[in-house]
């Protein structure tokens, strides 16, 4: 991850699926209000797209692992350096470990809602303990570091640990719409924040470096902290309307075929 290559990957993981639930869960939300005229509005049918999110979590967590291990720079699965005497690319088996957990909520996924051998509440559970490993690991990943590359870590932090917070009240209040568009707003906060971070830490294509002793850079970046938040707000209002305007012909087209079938009868 020591790369823009490294912070863009996981950013677009977190984009991609925070912009999924952006849909997802206005759509179920929606559909519980008038079963009728989605036919996803149905247990099963939610239950089915559990299922496939889990093969995508997984699948997603193992290609962060194998590009983590095996680029060219990468430890290979070596974790000791005997030779030399020292721990081999730690930041790479940090990274490696955070995708580890989140591969297990993904095979979670797969088993609770493809199985009833497990309570459907453990998905939520496990997914918020990996969101919380993530947290956890980047708190100490942060040492001896220059000042900018600190400050625009912590921010980071606010989105993962407000994020495992929102999953785990969702052990006990699952359904609860409000949770879970708080939980997508962070998500997308976090996968456009890494991008951000991507870009200030390393900036591609011989774009300026940012000073990363300058105190200005870090009150903007603070700013563009706050306008990161705003855009995903912004996702979530955009993808709701769409839903609910999309579920409202859907509702228009099942009431006019209603009444044609009452007139018929008479």
């Amino acid at each position: 991850m020591g790369n823009f290559k490294g912070h863009a990957l996981p950013g677009s993981f977190f984009l991609l699926f925070g912009l999924w639930w952006s849909v997802k869960y206005p759509l179920k939300y929606l559909c519980r209000k008038n079963k009728s005229a989605c036919y996803l509005g149905s247990r099963a049918g939610f239950q089915r797209l559990e299922f496939v999110e889990g093969i995508i979590k997984a699948a997603f967590a193992l290609i962060g692992m194998v590009a983590e291990q095996f680029v060219p720079d990468g430890p290979h699965l070596k974790l000791y350096n005997y030779e030399e005497q020292h721990w081999d690319h730690l930041m790479n088996w940090q990274h490696a470990t955070m995708y580890l957990f989140y591969g297990i909520s993904g095979l979670v996924d797969i088993v609770a809602h493809g199985t009833n051998t497990l309570p459907v509440a453990v998905d939520r559970m496990v997914l918020s303990l990996a969101v919380f490993i993530e947290g956890f690991l980047f708190c100490y990943h942060l040492h001896g570091r220059a000042m900018l590359d600190v400050h625009v870590h912590q921010l980071l932090l606010f989105a993962i640990f407000g994020g495992a917070v929102c999953i785990f009240l969702e052990v006990f209040f699952r359904g609860s719409i409000v949770l879970e568009m708080l939980r997508t707003s962070l998500c997308i906060l976090q996968g456009s924040w890494l991008w951000q971070i991507g870009f200030v830490l390393y900036p591609p294509n011989g774009s300026p470096e940012w000073n990363q002793m300058d105190h200005t850079n870090m009150m903007f970046l603070t700013m563009c902290y706050c306008w990161h938040y705003a855009f995903a707000f912004l996702i979530l209002a955009v993808n709701y309307a769409i839903v609910y305007c999309c579920l409202s012909k859907v509702r228009g087209v099942y009431s006019e075929v209603d009444l044609r079938k009452i007139l018929c009868s008479l």
